[in-house]
C-alpha cells in the first residue's frame, strides 16, 4: 500500500463532497493513519463527516489564522507526521463574483492570509512532527491566468503557488517536499459559495481533452495520495494538473 505506516494530517474536511474527504479516505485505504483538523462552528460538520471514513480519525482544533492554535498543533497531533494536506481557502463575499475593483483591503487581507499565507503557517506548525522527511501537498486552482468571478481569490491562489515554491526551497534541505495539485472545478461546498462558478463547470467539460466530471473528486485525491507517498522522492515545488488536460489547450 502506498501510505503503509505513514501518518497524514488532512485539513479542510467539511462534508463527503470535499476533495479533502476523498483524500482522507483514499489515504486510509492505502494504509495511512489520518488525523483531521477543523475549528469553530464547522467542527461539528467535520465530526459528522469523519464517521463516514473507513476508520474514525482523531480530529484536532486548528484555525490557521489563530497563532495559539498553530503553536499548539504539534502537541495536539502528537507523535510524528509524514505528510500534510493543505485544503484551506476562504475569501469574504466582497472578494468574489465580480467585485475585484471594489473589494476593500481588510477583506483582501483575510483572503490572502487564510488562502495563501496559511500554507507557510501550517508547514511551520507541522515541522516539529516531520523530522527529516515528508510531504506537504496543497489543493490549488491554477491561477496563471485571470478567471471570471474568481477575483481576489485568484490573486490569493497565485500567492499560494508562490508560497509553495519558496517553501520547497526552504524545506528541501530537511527532506520535506512541497507540491500542489491544481484541480479542475469540483462541485464542493466551497465552490458553490462562489457566485457564477457554474461558468467554470460548463466550459471544462467542453474543452478538457479527457473530459471532466465536476462531481468526481477521486482523480484529484489519487494525485494527492501519490504525492504524499514515496513515489516522487525528487519532486518538489511542482504544480501537478489534474484537470482533464484543460490547462494544455486553447480556446
Amino acid at each position: 500500500m502506498l501510505l503503509d505506516g505513514k501518518r497524514i494530517l488532512v485539513t479542510g474536511v467539511l462534508n463527503d463532497a470535499s476533495i479533502a474527504f476523498s483524500v482522507a479516505r483514499r489515504a486510509q485505504e492505502e494504509g495511512a493513519e489520518v488525523v483531521l483538523s477543523s475549528f469553530g462552528r464547522v467542527m461539528r460538520l467535520t465530526e459528522r463527516t469523519a464517521k463516514r471514513l473507513p476508520t474514525p480519525p482523531t480530529i484536532v482544533e486548528l484555525d490557521v489564522s489563530n497563532p495559539d492554535d498553530l503553536t499548539a498543533l504539534a502537541d495536539r497531533v502528537g507523535g510524528h507526521l509524514d505528510g500534510v494536506l493543505h485544503a484551506i481557502g476562504f475569501a469574504p463575499e466582497s472578494c468574489l463574483g465580480g467585485g475585484f475593483l471594489d473589494a476593500p483591503w481588510d477583506d483582501v487581507a483575510v483572503a490572502l492570509e487564510v488562502s495563501a499565507f496559511s500554507l507557510k503557517s501550517l508547514a511551520v506548525a507541522a515541522l516539529p512532527l516531520m523530522g527529516t522527511g515528508g510531504s506537504i501537498v496543497g489543493l490549488d486552482f491554477d491561477n496563471r491566468v485571470a478567471w471570471p468571478v474568481y477575483d481576489w481569490m485568484g490573486v490569493a491562489k497565485s500567492a499560494f503557488e508562490s508560497v509553495s515554491r519558496y517553501l520547497a526551497k526552504e524545506l528541501g534541505p530537511r527532506g520535506i517536499r512541497v507540491n500542489l495539485v491544481a484541480a479542475g472545478p469540483i462541485r464542493t461546498m466551497a465552490a458553490r459559495s462562489i457566485p457564477g462558478f457554474e461558468a467554470f463547470e460548463e466550459v471544462w467539460g467542453q474543452r478538457a481533452p479527457l473530459g471532466w466530471d465536476i462531481k468526481d473528486p477521486e482523480p484529484v485525491a489519487a494525485a494527492c495520495v501519490a504525492l504524499l507517498s514515496d513515489l516522487f522522492p525528487a519532486t518538489t515545488g511542482e504544480m501537478l494538473h489534474v484537470d482533464g488536460g484543460y490547462h494544455a489547450v486553447g480556446a
